[in-house]
């Protein structure tokens, strides 16, 4: 008899939760839709995020991968949370030595190829440049953010974020951006259960659209990364 109570319990319990999951809706109420554009242009590759006055706590994050393909960081821009860990595989024919300066992390990776190179823990919010020691013209930047409510925009710069109701502080970055600190641009945007659109121009230093010279920026990578090397 209390066996069957049991599963009779059990089975109340279960179609509760059903029943409130369905009433409830997603975990995701708001829906927010961001256009970037620089000069006019549509802006590939610019990390848009979503900040919480209190962000919730991380759980278990899932590995990401920076590849290298075609002597090329791909992608080009990757975006994490905080705690993530990054792996780089090597799927050129060739060896890498993958590095970074940056204050979000500074890291070099002994010269390799194929998936030897052991995973970098990112726990510091920024932006890290990428660089390879090989090959000059290599760049790419990996986003670390405290919020978990990010993505990348396409080829038409855009992006769609889902988060809860609520206020949040929201963030752009993009490589070409003219911003006080950082390449970064922030305004305060309200999360309601309904679709939002935003529109968003941003100062940049070239045209989207056209190819930029990366000569000197690796340039000055490569030699900070001797000046690392030295200890200055």
């Amino acid at each position: 008899m209390s066996q069957m109570t049991d599963q009779r319990r059990l089975w109340v319990a279960r179609v509760a939760l059903i029943l409130t999951t369905c009433l409830t809706g997603p975990a995701f109420a708001g829906s927010l839709t961001v256009k970037l554009t620089g000069q006019g242009l549509p802006l590939k590759n610019a990390v848009v995020s979503l900040s919480p006055a209190k962000s919730p706590r991380a759980k278990r994050l899932p590995q990401r991968e920076m590849d290298q393909r075609e002597l090329n960081f791909e992608p080009h821009v990757l975006a994490v949370q905080v705690g993530s860990e990054v792996r780089f595989p090597n799927s050129d024919n060739t060896r890498h030595q993958v590095y970074s300066f940056s204050p979000a992390k500074a890291f070099e990776l002994p010269l390799y190829s194929g998936t030897k190179a052991k995973p970098i823990l990112l726990e510091t919010p920024g932006v890290v440049e990428l660089g390879c020691n090989i090959h000059d013209w290599m760049l790419g930047y990996i986003v670390v953010l405290d919020t978990p409510y990010f993505a990348v925009t396409d080829a038409s710069g855009q992006v769609t974020l889902q988060a809860p109701e609520g206020t949040y502080r929201l963030d752009v970055w993009h490589e070409l951006q003219i911003a006080p600190t950082n390449q970064r641009t922030s305004q305060q945007v309200n999360l309601t259960d309904a679709k939002t659109s935003l529109n968003v121009e941003i100062r940049v230093k070239s045209a989207p659209n056209r190819q930029e010279p990366v000569d000197e920026r690796l340039r000055d990578l490569q030699q900070k990364f001797r000046n690392l090397k030295r200890g200055k």
